[in-house]
């Protein structure tokens, strides 16, 4: 009647408010501690929405619903893999990570907080870690600007190359201008438009099909014509299959824009309220997602007249559901939820790459005298050069959201995961098996799947498994670490203790 479709105009203020948010928060950026760690001075509520957010990308509502989809419960091991090593993160990597860095020269990336742990008296630990970064970051940030894309796409009717940039531009905006601040208080908001979303979403489709009971007979039917039991969670799959599957949950352990959270906040005591709300959060999005692609299994097949878009790319169900079930102004706001996904991944693995770059090579480096205001500058032109590389990588319109991520998650959680751990508890860990570590996982994932092609094995076992030798071979193999080394590593456990 007005001329215009209430669900673009929906999404379009939703745009326009984290562009505001983003243009507040660079009233607070001052240096570079705001800019890469919001200095250090976030509170419970937004440590663990922003952690959650940050964590669950355009994969939540796109890839694990699509998995679903088209395999059945099975793919929920996943969920359940990420729900167990995202809590076990929290219990033990969280507070420690936290003193620790600020303890080992005030650290604000990993890179350098290796470096300060370890005691490495040249600065290769530090470029290795930065490089690993670099690479798995690139491609993650890739699987966002394809989720947004495909998004766009499917929104505006635009061209798959030409919505590849309308997808990265608004987070690429306000990360360049308010950086950390910015993309917490905008992932707190996300965050709670996600979880809304889908909550809501699964629901509808429940109540569209009839209920519960006709479901039931909806998905039975469906299962019969496939030959798949979509309700069993235990099929379709061997025992490797399913420890691939919940293998997810090492990951945790090493993704720096999750635990660049754990650094950030305030102090030890509020990631426990943290923990408490990102956990919580992260149970009702899980749930809601397996709901989309499970209900949608049933939705779908009834409608079959419907089925066009989700059967030429199984990522696009929630956008499908969200369309053809709700009022256009409702679903502008749910389909909000798959570009705050997006964006609040994205923006923070822009800003962990850009901080690598900042302040482990140019400050570490170039200009090892740089004043804040020129790093902080530094810091938003590598936003936008890491985008340009990301949305170059992502310009194949084959490429999957969820395939993306596994790659890069498994990177992280085998080059990291076993070495944060370490750094954390075991104060025997040198430089040398750090370095054997990170080098071992990330060698590993990039080349799993060529030396060992088909094994049905996920790459984040073995990586995990021979990082972890490496760095307990390596430290034995080279030597104890120097002693001042080890009283650092003492006194950070023992200011951890105290601050509980």
């Amino acid at each position: 009647m007005f001329g215009f479709d209430p669900t673009i105009v929906t999404f379009t203020v939703y745009i326009i408010g984290m562009l505001l948010i983003g243009l507040l928060a660079y009233r607070y950026t001052r240096n570079l501690s705001d800019y890469i760690l919001g200095g250090r001075s976030l509170g419970g509520f937004v440590t663990g929405m922003s952690a959650g957010a940050s964590d669950m990308s355009g994969w939540l509502l796109m890839g694990l619903p699509g998995a679903i989809y088209a395999a059945g419960l099975v793919e929920a091991w996943i969920a359940i893999g990420l729900t167990v090593g995202a809590y076990l993160n929290w219990y033990f990597v969280a507070g420690r990570l936290r003193v620790f860095t600020e303890t080992h020269n005030n650290a604000l990336t990993l890179p350098e907080y290796f470096q300060a742990r370890f005691g490495a008296e040249h600065k290769m630990l530090k470029i290795v870690a930065a490089s690993i970064i670099l690479l798995f970051f690139t491609i993650y940030c890739a699987s966002g600007v394809v989720a947004g894309a495909r998004l766009f796409e499917n929104l505006f009717g635009t061209p798959y190359q030409t919505a590849l940039w309308y997808g990265a531009l608004a987070t690429i905006i306000y990360t360049f201008i308010g950086g950390f601040l910015a993309v917490s208080w905008t992932d707190t908001v996300q965050a709670t438009l996600m979880v809304l979303a889908l909550i809501i979403t699964p629901i509808m489709v429940l109540f569209s099909l009839g209920g519960i009971n006709e479901f039931s007979t909806i998905l039975e039917s469906a299962g019969n014509r496939l030959d798949k039991n979509f309700t069993d969670i235990w099929s379709g799959t061997s025992l490797i299959g399913l420890l691939s599957l919940a293998a997810w949950g090492l990951g945790y352990f090493g993704q720096p824009h999750i635990l660049a959270r754990f650094m950030a906040a305030d102090n030890v005591r509020s990631l426990t309220s943290a923990r408490r709300i990102g956990m919580s959060w992260m149970v009702f999005c899980l749930l809601g997602a397996v709901g989309v692609g499970f209900f949608g299994i049933a939705y779908f097949y009834a409608n079959p007249e419907l089925a066009a878009a989700v059967s030429a790319n199984r990522e696009q169900i929630f956008i499908e559901l969200a369309r053809h079930l709700f009022n256009p102004w409702i679903a502008g706001i749910l389909l909000s939820a798959i570009l705050a996904a997006v964006m609040s991944t994205l923006s923070c693995q822009l800003l962990i790459s850009s901080s690598a770059i900042t302040e482990d090579f140019y400050r570490g480096f170039i200009r090892p005298k740089a004043r804040d205001k020129e790093l902080v500058w530094i810091g938003r032109v590598m936003v936008l050069a890491i985008a340009v590389i990301a949305i170059a990588i992502a310009r194949n319109p084959e490429s999957q959201v969820l395939k993306l991520v596994e790659h890069a998650w498994a990177g992280f959680g085998s080059s990291f995961g076993p070495l944060v751990l370490f750094s954390l508890f075991w104060k025997r860990t040198n430089s040398n098996g750090a370095m054997a570590g990170m080098l071992t996982g990330a060698l590993v994932v990039i080349f799993w799947n060529k030396v060992v092609p088909d094994s049905g094995i996920y790459e984040m076992i073995p990586g995990f498994i021979l990082s972890s030798v490496a760095i307990i071979a390596g430290s034995l193999i080279s030597g104890k670490p120097d002693t001042s080394v080890v009283e650092n590593y003492e006194q950070a456990t023992m200011q951890y203790k105290a601050s509980l």
